[in-house]
């Protein structure tokens, strides 16, 4: 079955970069309108790339996004291609980069996944590992959050996040985990191969995969809750390395 890409952004991103789009779905004009804006320029690389073009009524648009912000089109595409960590590492090397990656422990919400991604894009990093089981999976929500971000960064699936975490640490990277009682990210060196392991929502990193972790590390608490949504606590951590590894201040 066809993943769905929705949203003006997503659908740019994923023509941009060449990936396999079925058809194109757009709301029908009214008659003598014409597309403008972006809807313009990506009916435009459709018809460049000899993609098929349906038109619904906002009705029907909305049914197919099933509630989600559509914008007027939607793509309908091949179910998204994982990578293996392999593949992301070998991202890293044609880079000329030490590895960069985030390990996301049990993710369960597709807007905190498409979120991450979007920082790790910007940020620089080579990919994204989840599990394959009990996680939130690429989907057409994390495609829209992703703002295009997915069509870029790899994401790979793996059975077990422990032995992936093992089978990096042969590869000589580092692995931190996010979690509390941890050493502040801030006083801790995350320039050279690393990965930085996010937790689940609600309960944090599992126990066997804190205890595989090299480093464990946290984000310095004033309020008066001791935690941050995945998503932003990710986003902290990711541009905290990304500073170190530019030598900023």
């Amino acid at each position: 079955m066809a993943e769905r890409i929705i949203g003006r952004n997503a659908v740019m991103e994923a023509l941009r970069t060449g990936r396999q789009i079925e058809k194109l779905t757009v709301l029908r004009q009214k008659p003598g309108a014409k597309a403008e804006g972006s809807l313009k320029k990506i009916l435009a690389k459709a018809k460049d790339q000899h993609i098929p073009v349906d038109y619904a009524d906002r009705a029907g648009l909305d049914r197919m996004a099933g509630g989600g912000v559509h914008q007027g089109v939607i793509a309908a595409v091949s179910d998204y291609e994982y990578r293996t960590v392999e593949d992301l590492l070998q991202t890293a090397e044609q880079r000329g980069e030490a590895p960069f990656l985030i390990i996301l422990d049990g993710l369960e919400d597709p807007h905190n996944l498409g979120a991450i991604m979007r920082t790790a894009e910007c940020a620089g990093a080579h990919g994204i590992i989840i599990p394959e089981r009990r996680s939130v999976t690429v989907n057409a929500t994390v495609m829209k959050t992703s703002a295009g971000a997915a069509e870029h960064i790899g994401c790979a699936r793996v059975t077990n996040i422990a032995r992936a975490i093992g089978q990096l640490q042969e590869r000589g990277v580092w692995i931190y985990g996010c979690d509390m009682d941890g050493t502040s990210c801030y006083q801790t060196d995350l320039t050279g191969p690393a990965a930085i392991v996010i937790g689940n929502e609600g309960i944090g990193i599992s126990r066997l995969v804190r205890e595989k972790c090299d480093f464990i590390i946290s984000i310095p608490m004033k309020g008066r809750i001791n935690s941050l949504n995945a998503s932003n606590a990710a986003a902290i951590v990711t541009y905290e390395a990304l500073r170190q590894r530019d030598g900023t201040v």
